[in-house]
């Protein structure tokens, strides 16, 4: 966790506004909302959102608390994406930008994944057509999609690092459909316990909405998107990460300076994968800490700034 006290955003210092994001199951209004219009909840009727009406809706939130400006923006995977969001969207607003391990566009890969996360969900016969609110939901289908997703936050190495080709309890292969391997078990673990926590459908939305994302709409090039920005950023990537990989990172920054913004750029050397924006704490705490007091100095804000957290990627805990 990079927030708290005397953390990289610091609670005695800054106002930390962190919002749950639209489409999602806690809290803000998503799938499982009830359809004023119909009094059932929304299921499948609920209307596809972008990383941009996130953004939007964060836009209002700070409408409706007076504030007219944030120091920053902070947020890795699709917070990373709504942080780049926002400095294009509402380049008024924004003083510092701190986009991490993201991309200014979900790549072909990365939908590919989430369409077979997708598929497991509507493959599930419970899922009903989203409609399955008050009925047994599509746990096995959305334990599957989770299983997919966790193995792209990994990499290789940290999961050879971790499991190997340890068995489980066995001492030799079982020669059967059981989870006979550590990564296996691991794996069910996380699928079965997601359930628990999280709507199918908001699943199907987030990462439709993540999919979607694409700061050029497929027609400007990014220079010209940032040509209006007037953030200062700090983007980070980390070197083992395969799902959005440092060179994505690179692209945003190179589009930056061809605009001649102030940027900065850090990778961070980690064996840990996607997961490592939310597990480096100590390789990233200093930099992001440096980088906001230097932005306090030149945006001469009173202490207790406000600082929007981004939201992680579905189901992850930022």
């Amino acid at each position: 966790m990079l927030i708290g006290p005397g953390k990289a955003l610091d609670t005695d210092r800054y106002s930390v506004i962190c919002s749950n994001v639209l489409g999602g199951c806690s809290g803000s209004t998503g799938p499982a909302s009830v359809d004023p219009q119909t009094g059932k909840p929304y299921g499948t009727g609920f209307p596809m959102i972008t990383v941009a009406d996130m953004v939007d809706a964060q836009a209002l939130l700070l409408d409706h608390l007076g504030i007219d400006r944030l120091l920053a923006a902070v947020g890795g995977s699709m917070g990373g994406m709504q942080v780049l969001q926002w400095a294009v969207a509402h380049p008024e607003r924004l003083h510092l930008a701190i986009p991490i391990a993201c991309a200014a566009r979900q790549s072909t890969q990365a939908i590919a994944f989430n369409e077979v996360g997708r598929q497991a969900i509507m493959a599930d016969p419970n899922w009903r057509g989203g409609d399955y609110y008050g009925r047994k939901p599509p746990a096995k289908g959305l334990a599957v999609a989770r299983m997919l997703g966790h193995i792209t936050y990994l990499s290789d190495e940290a999961m050879r690092e971790k499991f190997g080709r340890r068995l489980r309890d066995i001492e030799d292969y079982s020669f059967s459909f059981s989870a006979d391997f550590e990564v296996e078990s691991y794996l069910r673990h996380q699928g079965v316990s997601f359930t628990g926590r999280f709507d199918a459908n908001s699943y199907l939305y987030i990462t439709r909405a993540i999919d979607y994302f694409d700061l050029t709409n497929g027609q400007r090039s990014l220079t010209e998107v940032f040509r209006d920005v007037t953030s200062r950023f700090l983007v980070m990537a980390f070197s083992s990460d395969w799902l959005h990989p440092p060179y994505q990172l690179k692209e945003i920054v190179g589009a930056l300076r061809a605009t001649h913004k102030h940027v900065s750029y850090y990778e961070v050397e980690s064996h840990y994968g996607h997961d490592a924006f939310l597990l480096e704490r100590e390789k990233t705490e200093g930099i992001i800490a440096a980088f906001l007091a230097s932005g306090s100095r030149s945006m001469r804000v009173p202490p207790r700034a406000g600082v929007d957290g981004g939201q992680a990627t579905p189901g992850r805990e930022a």
